[in-house]
């Protein structure tokens, strides 16, 4: 009977990633004040969805921000902005 309750209780299975972020556990990420993270929210500058008050962060929208930080980490060559022929 005891594995039947571990397994209904998940144990030993890989939890969910989270969907949304609270304020702080976001601000806690990205190494920054909570204040700063709502002033942000509240310019338009970060994304985030309001329910009755209660403000939370997407994790898909951290996620892009990751991706797109490390996408931009790179070496980029004039050439490839040139549009082809132009030379």
């Amino acid at each position: 009977m005891r594995p039947l309750l571990n397994a209904r209780r998940g144990e030993g299975q890989t939890p969910d990633p989270p969907k949304f972020y609270s304020v702080a556990e976001a601000a806690r990420m990205f190494r920054t004040s909570q204040m700063t993270l709502y002033r942000a929210i509240a310019d338009g500058q970060f994304p985030a969805v309001r329910i009755r008050g209660r403000l939370i962060i997407p994790a898909k929208a951290v996620d892009a921000m990751i991706e797109a930080a490390f996408d931009q980490q790179r070496a980029v060559d004039a050439a490839e902005f040139v549009p082809k022929g132009a030379a």
